[in-house]
């Protein structure tokens, strides 16, 4: 077996690579400047952890934020791996021991914030330490258009060339203009070996729903999903403490997190969601890029985000131990109008501000799609793919109508008004309301006065929704949002294009309960690990999946391992993980306890720990050899390993295996390589 798979199993319980995985590990491990795109969940961290194994020296990490960091090293722990981290957030002793473990040449991996390579003495420390990779976590914060800028990201090139060592590179939401910057910082402008893998995160379900009643659309949503660790994305502090207050009203676990919260606040937030299962933050934007959390079983916004990377690395938060997670989007007219008015407002240059409009159409042409939204989202990231069966309108196609006249009508009545006010006159006016308003004007004498009775108010508000969302009209941020008409209007007023709109975004979008994550007859005892989990990871003061992740629990209950052979075989329980825990969760399983040794536990789950068994049943009966009489010989349980695992083919090959000798080869070899050769 290949190095690198056998630490694949034996360290991180996984028997195959995921899709991708195994060209990157290839070229990171060949120290090959390296950079690579897969989306959140597609297993990017593991990218560099089995490289850092693989290679002499010390892999140091550049992570962005001290959760991330501490996670990533409790997980690698837990795993057996000598890991440590250089934070802010640590302790004088944790400090302490981090500097001791490298003094003494045991650390593999290094973690440490961008912010640290400002200190003088960090690149000594780099150079002292025999760094030979370095890698980078959340690579696109480099770039200083991103929505995820630091400016620290910007020494890292220059650390690379100091060092004069390998680096790595690894995002999950990098368009083509971002790769290209990232080149530039990092590598100097020289291609990388670069890997784009696919965006596609077929285990999310994705969703969107026109805003009615936001935040009923969000306790409806959560409901389904009771128990079930979540994240809801809010676009105002003051949102955030106010849908946490009404999701615990409700009977959820809920707390707030925003930037305006005191630091101590934040982090106990931070470690409630690590640690609790169950649990659910309604959160700003503050709160996100640290959260390493495998089983978040679902992903809201009660706002549209910003932009459609912004989407889709907030969603990806949801499910990355590939496990089934929902996601749904709620989005309004208001929203687009905050949207452009942020980008129109902001410090950006004109070419800026015109691609960042141009990234917000994208996510609103995904909010007001027609068919497969998987399709769409991946088409934006350079993707093709077939329906995804796994999206809202996938399970129901919308109502399409051909809303070519009612968008003239509307086009029109803003025109004719100067394109001076907002939706809701412009309403009264094709409505033919007469308010104060349309009268002090004279709007009631226009030729579009009344021409659009035929629809109710709600139905006009979808149009002009879907009008701003196609950006056939923007709010003027010098006229206090009143609708100006855009260029990609203009086709439209002249009756050369025409303009299909939804009507089923007019109706409560309905919304199939949370899948189950096993069977019927598999939750009582899901249930029942999960407790295990819990008094488990309490007990060790580390995040429930530490211990193990939902996906291997999910594992475990659909097959029920009856002994710790068959629980090696469960993906996520690596050599450690089983000597730690798998015990305590078989006796879950089957009611008993199995004492194996050691020695052969660390067999479990391979061909050699069936040889060990028949070996060691051998050895026992020859203890006094074959007639009873002889002298008494043991094997231990250390040489019945290096036997199961070398498989000797003769009595000499077996003789030179340290403690065996000629005299228990003698007596042992021949029933021995019987046994070998039995299992060729």
């Amino acid at each position: 077996m290949p190095r690198d798979l056998d630490l694949l199993k034996s360290v991180f319980g996984f028997d195959e690579f995921r899709p991708g995985q195994a060209e990157i590990v290839e070229a990171v491990s060949a120290g090959e400047n390296t950079l690579a795109i897969m989306p959140t969940g597609g297993g990017k961290s593991l990218c560099f952890q089995l490289p850092a194994l693989l290679r002499d020296g010390v892999t140091v990490v550049i992570s962005p934020l001290i959760a991330l960091m501490r996670d990533q090293v409790r997980g690698l722990q837990a795993a057996g791996v000598q890991a440590g981290a250089l934070t802010s957030g640590n302790t004088q002793e944790e400090t302490d021991a981090v500097f001791h473990a490298l003094e003494q040449g045991k650390l593999k991996l290094l973690y440490m914030a961008p912010e640290r390579l400002a200190s003088g003495g960090t690149l000594n420390l780099l150079r002292r330490i025999g760094t030979s990779l370095i890698a980078v976590d959340e690579a696109h914060c480099v770039s200083q258009w991103g929505h995820d800028f630091r400016p620290d990201y910007l020494r890292i090139g220059e650390l690379r060339r100091a060092l004069n060592v390998p680096l790595a590179a690894f995002t999950a939401t990098a368009d083509e203009e971002t790769r290209v910057e990232i080149v530039e910082k990092l590598f100097d402008g020289q291609a990388p070996c670069a890997f784009l893998h696919g965006f596609d995160r077929p285990n999310i379900h994705l969703a969107f729903a026109a805003k009615m009643n936001p935040r009923q659309q969000i306790l409806s949503f959560s409901a389904a999903r009771k128990g079930q660790s979540g994240i809801v994305y809010s676009a105002t502090r003051a949102r955030t403490e106010t849908l946490a207050n009404a999701l615990r009203e409700a009977g959820h676990a809920a707390v707030h997190y925003h930037g305006g919260m005191e630091a101590e606040d934040r982090r106990e937030v931070e470690r409630r969601f690590q640690q609790e299962d169950g649990l659910i933050v309604v959160a700003t934007v503050a709160f996100g890029m640290g959260v390493d959390k495998p089983d978040i079983r679902w992903v809201a916004h009660s706002d549209l985000p910003k932009s459609i990377e912004a989407y889709y690395q907030e969603i990806g938060r949801a499910g990355r131990d590939g496990a089934p997670a929902d996601t749904l989007t709620l989005f309004g007219s208001d929203d687009i109008r905050l949207r452009r008015a942020q980008i129109d407002e902001g410090l950006a240059p004109p070419e800026r501000r015109a691609a960042d409009h141009g990234r917000l159409n994208a996510l609103l042409g995904l909010a007001e799609a027609h068919g497969c939204r998987r399709q769409q989202l991946l088409a934006y990231f350079g993707e093709k793919a077939a329906p995804c069966g796994n999206c809202d309108l996938c399970s129901t196609p919308p109502d399409l109508f051909d809303g070519t006249v009612d968008v003239m009508k509307a086009l029109s009545a803003a025109l004719r008004t100067d394109e001076s006010f907002g939706s809701g006159h412009l309403i009264d006016i094709l409505r033919g309301n007469v308010t104060d308003r349309v009268r002090d004007r004279g709007h009631d004498g226009l030729p579009t006065f009344g021409v659009g009775k035929d629809h109710s108010k709600p139905m006009w508000q979808a149009i002009f929704r879907q009008m701003l969302g196609l950006d056939l009209v923007r709010p003027d941020p010098d006229r206090h949002g009143a609708l100006r008409i855009t260029e990609k209007a203009h086709p439209v007023l002249r009756g050369e294009q025409q303009v299909t709109l939804r009507r089923d975004t007019l109706k409560p979008a309905r919304r199939p309960a949370a899948k189950m994550l096993v069977s019927e007859e598999d939750a009582p005892l899901l249930s029942a690990l999960k407790a295990k989990r819990r008094a488990l990871s309490e007990a060790a003061r580390v995040p429930a999946y530490v211990v193990f992740t939902d996906k291997t629990l999910i594992e475990m209950a659909e097959k029920r391992p009856a002994n710790l052979d068959e629980m090696a075989m469960i993906g996520g329980i690596g050599a450690k993980k089983l000597e730690s825990y798998g015990q305590a969760f078989l006796e879950v399983i089957v009611g008993a306890r199995q004492d194996m040794h050691p020695t052969r536990r660390k067999l479990a789950g391979r061909s050699a720990g069936g040889l060990y068994d028949r070996l060691e049943a051998s050895a026992a009966a020859l203890i006094r050899g074959e007639d009873g009489t002889g002298k008494y010989l043991t094997v231990p349980p250390r040489i019945l390993r290096l036997i199961a695992e070398r498989r000797p083919t003769s009595l000499s090959d077996m003789a030179r295996i340290s403690g065996m000798g000629d005299a228990k080869a003698e007596r042992f070899g021949p029933a021995f390589l019987d046994i070998l050769n039995e299992g060729e």
